[in-house]
């Protein structure tokens, strides 16, 4: 039957976010984005908000989650507090987790990366072309998911490592409906496009780990709901992955931000460096292809 949540009301000011990961130095193409997300927001009357995607404790890191806040206000971007920290926040993400499995949409994965990539080839050997993901990566062969409940929770109870991981399938047939997302294509957000969601090409996604509990599909479609976004600007390399987002929206009854990919790519070239090298934010302004005006003044 087609599935229908309640969905929270999206706030009156259009509200956008950059959310960054401290895993690293920022570079030109955070930087865009950054400014970005400002423009848009100061030319419709909107917010910015700040969110810091630290959901992997293992590479981000405090100084380079300073090195974020020291870059963007040499580049004068502004934003509203508070800022939003992912790792504070896993209690959110692990509520989120535990309704999808009462509602037997994810399942617990054991196959390692070495079983999975002897499967594939294995398969592939018999002549299979193997499925792949929008990335190019290998859909996950889904063994797991006929494992009978009893199997599944002696496989746990012994300490096996898994994943917890969606059933795509079963997820789009609950929803019972198409899944589409509106894109702008101006910055007064006034010419929209409906593009349509094609979760079923990722496969299986992960959306927590025995350790993690939570993965960016997931937390990022909760935050993003939490703070109420409305519009999101995302770069090429997360354009596709919106389809998993919207469905994951649809089944845990979350407001659907409108959206708007980055037009342009930009060098790796970290913002710490050009700084050092003297360039000043009217420059990296400049170079991202934003109005200069509003930029702060060179020291």
């Amino acid at each position: 039957m087609p599935h229908n949540p309640k969905t929270t009301r999206l706030p009156t000011l259009p509200t956008f976010r950059f959310a960054p990961s401290p895993n690293g130095q920022l570079h030109l193409g955070h930087a865009y984005s950054a400014l970005l997300n400002q423009a848009l927001a100061k030319a419709n009357g909107g917010r910015m908000l700040l969110r810091i995607e630290d959901i992997d404790t293992t590479r981000c890191t405090p100084a380079f989650e300073a090195s974020i806040y020291e870059d963007l206000r040499w580049l004068g971007v502004e934003w509203e507090g508070p800022v939003r920290r992912q790792s504070q926040h896993f209690a959110d993400y692990q509520q989120a987790l535990s309704r999808l499995i009462e509602d037997g949409l994810v399942y617990p994965a054991f196959m390692s990366r070495g079983e999975i990539r002897a499967f594939i080839a294995e398969s592939e050997s018999r002549g299979r072309t193997w499925p792949r993901d929008p990335d190019g990566a290998p859909l996950y062969p889904a063994v797991d998911r006929g494992l009978s409940q009893k199997e599944r929770r002696k496989r746990m109870a012994d300490g096996a490592p898994f994943a917890w991981r969606l059933d795509v399938e079963a997820a789009v047939e609950r929803i019972g409906m198409p899944l589409t997302w509106g894109e702008y294509s101006n910055e007064a957000l006034s010419e929209t496009r409906v593009v349509e969601a094609q979760p079923q090409a990722w496969g299986d996604v992960v959306l927590a780990r025995r350790e993690i509990p939570t993965s960016y599909h997931l937390s990022v479609v909760i935050d993003d709901a939490l703070q109420g976004i409305s519009h999101v600007v995302r770069g090429m390399d997360l354009y596709l992955a919106t389809s998993i987002q919207r469905l994951l929206q649809e089944l845990l009854g979350l407001p659907q931000p409108d959206g708007r990919k980055l037009s342009k790519s930009q060098q790796d070239t970290g913002l710490a460096a050009l700084r050092k090298a003297g360039m000043t934010p009217v420059e990296v302004w400049r170079l991202a292809g934003v109005d200069p005006s509003g930029a702060p003044n060179p020291p």
